[in-house]
């Protein structure tokens, strides 16, 4: 997902977003750890995909508190 879309999303879809995604990396630490885990670079992107999640949101709360 692009860092435009993540902005143009409102909070509430982001929260959701970062939900599923956490919920998706749970499975696939899961899968890794009992060997069935095709593709591990899933587990790389889907972290940093939260992270951008997690940057934008904290790049608002600064822009609301100035």
């Amino acid at each position: 997902m692009k860092v435009n879309e993540i902005r143009d999303m409102n909070p509430d879809e982001q929260v959701e977003k970062i939900k599923s995604l956490k919920e998706e990396l749970f499975n696939l630490r899961f899968q890794h750890a009992t060997g069935q885990l095709e593709n591990p670079m899933r587990i790389r992107e889907v972290k940093r995909s939260i992270a951008q999640f997690k940057t934008i949101q904290r790049e608002r709360e600064l822009n609301i508190r100035q």
